[in-house]
This record gives C-alpha cells, structure tokens and sequence, in this order.
C-alpha cells in the first residue's frame, strides 16, 4: 500500500497538488507536442535531410582568426595594465 502511494501518474500528482485540500479531483491529460518535421500530414515519413559536414577547414577557418584576435586583446590589455602600473609582474631571482 506505502508503493502504490507513491507511484502517481502525471495527471494524478497535478490533481493532488491542485485540489486536494479542496476535495476537488482533476485529471489532465499530457498532450504529446506535434512532430510535422518529420512526417506529412498524410503520416508519411520525410526522408532525412542532407547533413552538412563539418570539415576541418571549416573548424580551423573559424578556431585560428578568433584565437588570434583573443591573443592580440589580451597582449594590449596586458600592456596597458603594465603601462599604468596596475600590474607589474615581479622579476624573480632565484639564485639560491
């Protein structure tokens, strides 16, 4: 009995926690969103889609200018920093 208690249905814990209190009891039902991208109105499955490739020229053509154009903000960054001295980075000897 504890078992059954706990093993709700959607539309039973949304009634419960609804009306409960109230004695009202609603059930409702899950409505499956519609899928009409993969097939017709007639049911017919569309056949897939081409699948464009992801060559690695394409990755590089995209991963090499933005990492260029980050190590060239963050070199002029650090210049200024340097520049107004808010960050000086110290030289460490280590002659020990």
């Amino acid at each position: 009995m504890a078992v059954a208690g706990f093993v709700r249905t959607l539309a039973g814990v949304r009634a419960r926690s609804s009306g409960a209190l109230l004695g009202v009891t609603r059930t409702t039902q899950a409505v499956a969103p519609a899928r009409t991208a993969i097939a017709t109105r007639a049911g017919a499955i569309l056949p897939k889609p081409e699948k464009t490739t992801f060559g690695l020229v394409r990755v590089f053509s995209i991963v090499i200018p933005f990492l260029y154009v980050g190590t060239l903000i963050s070199k002029n960054f650090a210049a200024l920093l340097e520049e107004h001295d808010i960050f000086v980075p110290e030289d460490d000897d280590d002659d020990d």
